[in-house]
């Protein structure tokens, strides 16, 4: 499968995604919302994470950080990012420079338990040190260190088979978050 190709529908679900969050009446948005893998940046030197605007076919800084989150979000309930900081140096700490290749950490936070699919259980979140080439993206650093699973439009729906067959999709707001 040729990820990057398919990564450009990934955008236009993004977009799709935030309209419809930014659009949706609030009596309507404590009712549903999504659950998906949102994508997060922070670049090289940066202390918090940045909510992706596009999708991972973009250039990556060697020290920058990655960050998957497995979300649910809905217009009153923002995605929440990775709990774990984006912090290259701690990350990358054992992973000695190449002048050949570019250092990434990658970062994925499978979630809270409250919006698991229903007979899934959360993975446990875990960090990586990528070496990767100079002109890798954001996608090829994610598919160096975990097995994707992508839609035809791009959009990942799994990451280390978690979760094991849905993508993208819309569901009752979870007990945890209903006020």
């Amino acid at each position: 499968m040729n990820t990057k190709k398919k990564i450009s529908g990934f955008i236009t679900i993004a977009l799709l995604l935030t309209t419809t969050f930014a659009f949706t009446a609030p009596a309507n948005a404590a009712g549903k919302g999504w659950r998906y893998w949102a994508y997060y940046q922070a670049a090289p030197n940066a202390k918090t994470w940045t909510a992706a605007m596009t999708g991972p076919t973009v250039d990556v800084q060697d020290g920058a950080v990655e960050g998957w989150s497995f979300v649910f979000d809905a217009s009153d309930v923002p995605t929440i990012a990775p709990s774990i900081k984006p912090d290259f140096a701690s990350i990358c700490r054992r992973v000695n420079a190449d002048k050949n290749l570019k250092r990434i950490a990658l970062v994925v936070d499978f979630g809270r338990s409250a919006y698991a699919p229903k007979g899934e259980k959360v993975q446990k979140s875990f960090t990586k040190c990528v070496q990767i080439a100079k002109s890798a993206q954001g996608i090829d650093v994610l598919g160096q260190a975990v097995k994707i699973r992508a839609a035809n439009s791009g959009l990942i729906c799994g990451i280390n088979g978690y979760p094991a067959k849905e993508c993208g999709v819309e569901i009752p707001t979870p007990y945890a978050f209903k006020r």
